[in-house]
């Protein structure tokens, strides 16, 4: 509900005519809800949430199965839009009512508060969004917060995994600050050539017979072109390892409360998405901070075995970090099948953002987790 608007009162019967994709409500109590832009985000899928189109969620937000986290509760009230009016009494209606007015003029002080903002820069780049409360909130989001976070200390690391939906501005400076967004379709633009070109080469490569594993001086076993699909097969398992390890590792490192340049580091690295999970222009990695890794990859393979061998292995791990990113970006905006694995990725990694930042590490399989003992507990949804 916009801050300039006073608060409404739906009937049951009006709540119950939004049930489509194109315009879904829900209830919480009395609290009445339009989650329409929510639908493809849900974990649970579209149909989850429209098959309870007009109905009260409470029961399903406390469980069993699944009970929603507080900041899956916190998630929803930007979406909250008024109050149902049940006709149950004059006084009941009363009540709301007043609460409504109440809440109408502390959405009216948090207005004026905005436009003031807005109006001494009308061109500023850092929108301001209801689901940040400007007053209270650890960083100014009216300035870039690249070098606002390392600030926080202490308080770090609780603010970074209350997520918001907003964009985050990291820089000032607009080339910089176009560096760190990649759209998803370059990831496959940039490297997809790159894998087929490679793995001709390896297979043709293989294929002139003259490549061999050097188990000792005198002993060395010939590598058939056959073997390439293994080989690739390999990479790719090599690449789901790496994978969970930066990510819980690196990225979920949680940098020493004292330390401003870790915080920002970490922050730049993977802190932000955790801030704004949903913001589509930073869900896969630059191309050109994707090479320093993808190198350090090549040469560690090359290093390590033959160079055909090394390269047959590496195109695999490639192709691996590809479906990565592109699964990644389809786990925050795709709409899977229930019941499809893709569904339970998409649930999974979810639960990773909301409620189990410090588990749940694998993206594109979660079969790491459980030798690490880091997989998050089953649920239904």
């Amino acid at each position: 509900m916009s801050p300039s608007t006073s608060p409404r009162f739906f009937t049951e019967r009006e709540v119950a005519h939004h049930c489509t994709k194109d315009s879904c409500w829900v209830l919480l109590g009395t609290r009445v809800y339009d989650v329409t832009a929510f639908l493809r985000m849900h974990p649970g899928g579209e149909a989850l949430i429209r098959s309870r189109a007009g109905k009260d969620l409470t029961r399903e937000m406390e469980g069993p199965p699944h009970r929603h986290s507080t900041n899956a509760r916190r998630w929803l009230e930007q979406y909250y839009i008024g109050e149902l009016d049940r006709g149950s009494g004059a006084e009941e209606v009363q009540t709301l009512r007043e609460r409504g007015k109440a809440r109408e003029q502390t959405e009216k002080t948090s207005a004026e508060k905005t436009n003031k903002v807005e109006e001494e820069d009308e061109n500023s780049p850092y929108k301001l969004c209801s689901s940040v409360d400007l007053d209270k909130d650890l960083v100014d989001w009216r300035k870039p917060l690249a070098w606002q976070v390392g600030r926080l200390g202490e308080k770090y690391d609780a603010w970074v995994h209350q997520p918001v939906d907003r964009p985050i501005r990291l820089f000032g400076n607009p080339f910089m600050e176009a560096a760190t967004k990649t759209s998803w379709y370059w990831v496959p633009v940039v490297w997809l050539p790159i894998v087929f070109y490679l793995c001709w080469h390896c297979y043709t490569s293989l294929a002139k017979g003259n490549t061999r594993l050097e188990l000792t001086s005198e002993f060395s076993i010939p590598i058939h072109k056959y073997m390439f699909p293994v080989l690739f097969m390999m990479g790719w398992f090599l690449w789901t390892f790496i994978e969970y390890c930066i990510h819980r590792f690196v990225f979920h490192m949680k940098p020493p409360a004292h330390n401003y340049y870790l915080i920002t580091l970490h922050f730049l690295l993977h802190g932000q998405h955790h801030k704004s999970p949903y913001d589509g222009s930073r869900l896969v990695f630059p191309p050109g901070l994707a090479s320093i890794m993808v190198g350090l990859f090549y040469m560690t393979l090359c290093k390590t075995l033959p160079e055909t061998l090394g390269v047959s292995v590496f195109v695999g791990g490639l192709c691996g970090y590809v479906v990565y990113d592109m699964i990644h970006y389809y786990l925050h905006y795709g709409s899977p099948k229930r019941g499809s694995y893709l569904y339970a990725l998409k649930a999974y990694h979810v639960k990773h953002h909301f409620e189990h930042q410090r588990s749940g590490f694998g993206i594109t399989t979660t079969f790491w987790d459980h030798p690490f003992n880091t997989a998050i507990p089953d649920e239904n949804f």
